[in-house]
């Protein structure tokens, strides 16, 4: 005898197991996907009764199919039906908008359209999407809500507006999904649910997705819910972080995390794909041009640059396509126990950076904020997000090159590592206090707190029963390369990372354009838009893209500390060819450098 749905120790171990809808199932089958993870095991039988969730699940733990799968089987039931009923025509969508799917970034809404089309793929022009959060013109956009679309994906502030301009129709809607469902309420968009909540139609199926449920997040659930089904993963689950993450710090001066950097990814001690934080946009530059100094390629993400580009960098990188991520995290989350201390709050400083001030207390007035005079506000993407939401695939290393401003934000930062089974490391470089500001032109403002950032994440980890580690390098063996460093760093100026800055957004936006206008016919012209390629605005000096035998030593670098963890991460030197001799060739002499001018004039006298 078949099981009800409404068996409430009911739990799916495959999928074909769910009553899915066959052409669902058919999608599923050829994306290999078999077994439904906890979170899709859990809330996708009461979802399918019509019941209102409240899950709390982070990134990568396939939450995008909990709420999607039950909401498609539903749209398709009702919709088979309508044909049947109405004498619609087999293969066409009947009636209005039934599922809003509302996210805080561009690229999660990417994401979850991309996915939408996967699941859809048998199953005609029944179930028709439309991302409305893309960079498009309003015309356009207006234009595709008209077409009366089944699931409209969407942020908040673009679901406001078109619902104010009367071209999104609530009447017909069935499912709302509120996706982390924390993180818009911390990009700001209160205001926008409040004005979408009054215009919901009565009755209708709430999915309400967060990591983590906050006061605001139970909000949201008393405007939007109504007695849902609640599911919360277990310790190990909802901390973000498995036993597979192994965690590491250094203790390191402000420019010898150029250095180490230099080290690792020259040596290739990290193997495989690597995504790297950094504390402001300026620095992104700084580190990209310091790394393509000794040939090392990498791309940078961040919230100037075009919404098209910057979705084009996550699928190129997904498909490695890129080695090395250098992102800036610049809307960090304040954790509960960061706002219990009072200690400090976080401000904005000049170009993005991160300052610490005091805190206001009946003790200590609340200090002025200063206004500095060269800081000039630049446009930003407020919807833009790299810690949270976004899907990075197969990442072997999180390396905070900048640790972040609380420990909330570190286990979303690591949260991009060690998904879907595979195991990641986590390696943080933190500036102990007496050595913050000892190298100016490598500081970064929001380094001196790094000790106190150090110990929250410490007692973080300690009670999720984690550990985090000191790594220790043998400094004397990267004293060799220091040379080298230095020699990168002082061409890597200020006005370079400005021009640096201004030539890549000048690129990206001419390659958006020809994202959105010319790829989807020529998708064979993506392999020539690389976002790795060499900036070129400082002079690179060839002999730094290789390194000479003799520094490597005669161990090369086992004794540089990198063993002393028994083998377990995946640091190890491979063998490297030299390439002595190459300046010489045989039968020729290589003498001095011929001034050009000289030798052309000599030739035409001559002739």
């Amino acid at each position: 005898m078949k099981r009800k749905l409404s068996d409430t120790d009911w739990s799916p171990t495959t999928f074909t197991s769910l009553p899915l809808d066959p052409r669902i199932l058919q999608a599923i089958a050829t994306l290999n996907y078999s077994t439904p993870t906890p979170v899709q095991q859990s809330v996708i039988p009461p979802a399918l009764e019509g019941k209102d969730i409240l899950a709390r699940a982070k990134t990568g733990s396939g939450k995008t199919a909990a709420y999607l799968l039950p909401i498609l089987h539903r749209i398709l039931t009702s919709q088979d039906g309508g044909n049947i009923n109405n004498g619609g025509n087999d293969g066409e969508a009947v009636g209005g908008t039934e599922a809003l799917i509302l996210v805080p970034t561009r690229e999660l809404a990417d994401q979850v359209y991309k996915v939408i089309e996967q699941y859809t793929a048998f199953c005609g022009k029944l179930v028709t999407a439309v991302n409305i959060a893309r960079n498009i013109s309003d015309s356009i956009q207006q234009s595709l809500l008209l077409s009366h679309p089944k699931i409209v994906i969407s942020t908040p502030s673009r679901a406001a507006i078109h619902f104010n301009t009367e071209t999104l129709s609530l009447s017909s809607l069935k499912y709302l999904v509120i996706d982390e469902a924390d993180l818009i309420l911390s990009y700001g968009h209160e205001n926008d649910m409040q004005v979408l909540s009054g215009a919901l139609p009565k009755g209708i199926q709430t999915f309400l997705m967060s990591a983590t449920l906050t006061d605001d997040v139970e909000g949201l659930q008393k405007l939007f819910c109504r007695h849902p089904f609640v599911y919360k993963p277990d310790a190990k689950e909802e901390d973000g972080v498995g036993e597979v993450v192994k965690q590491f710090y250094i203790s390191t001066g402000e420019d010898t995390k150029f250095l180490l950097l230099y080290v690792i990814f020259k040596l290739k001690l990290i193997k495989g794909k690597s995504i790297i934080f950094v504390a402001d946009v300026d620095r992104c530059y700084r580190l990209r041009l310091f790394l393509e100094q000794f040939g090392i390629r990498a791309c940078v993400l961040n919230s100037e640059l075009p919404v098209n580009s910057r979705l084009h960098i996550v699928q190129e990188f997904n498909k490695n396509v890129y080695e090395i991520i250098i992102a800036t995290d610049e809307n960090e989350i304040m954790g509960d126990e960061d706002e219990e201390e009072e200690e400090e709050e976080v401000v904005g400083g000049e170009d993005g950076d991160t300052v610490m001030e005091g805190t206001e207390t009946e003790s200590q007035p609340k200090k002025k904020k200063k206004k500095s005079k060269k800081s000039k506000p630049r446009k930003r993407d407020t919807e833009y997000g790299v810690s949270r939401g976004v899907d990075f695939q197969n990442v072997t290393c999180v390396l905070n090159f900048d640790l972040p401003t609380s420990s909330k934000s570190y286990m979303h930062r690591i949260g991009r590592t060690a998904r879907a089974g595979n195991s990641g490391m986590a390696l943080s470089f933190y500036v102990p206090k007496p050595l913050y500001g000892k190298h100016r032109p490598t500081s970064v403002p929001s380094s001196v707190h790094d000790e106190k950032v150090l110990e929250r994440i410490k007692k973080q980890q300690k009670k999720l029963d984690h550990e985090f580690k000191p790594y220790n390098f043998d400094m004397k063996q990267l004293e060799a390369f220091r040379y080298r460093m230095d020699d990168a760093l002082r061409a890597v100026t200020k006005v370079a990372v400005q021009n640096a800055r201004m030539k890549e957004l000048r690129a990206e936006l001419v390659a958006s354009e020809k994202l959105k206008r010319h790829f989807e016919e020529n998708p064979e012209d993506l392999r020539h838009l690389r976002h790795d390629r060499e900036i070129k605005v400082v002079r690179v000096q060839q002999h730094m893209k290789r390194v000479p035998e003799y520094l490597l030593g005669k161990g090369k670098a086992a004794g540089m500390g990198l063993q002393q963890s028994g083998g377990s991460i995946p640091f190890k030197v491979g063998s490297r060819k030299t390439a002595r001799g190459k300046g010489k060739q045989k039968g020729k002499k290589v003498g001095k450098r011929k001034d050009p001018l000289k030798s052309f004039g000599k030739g035409k006298k001559k002739k």
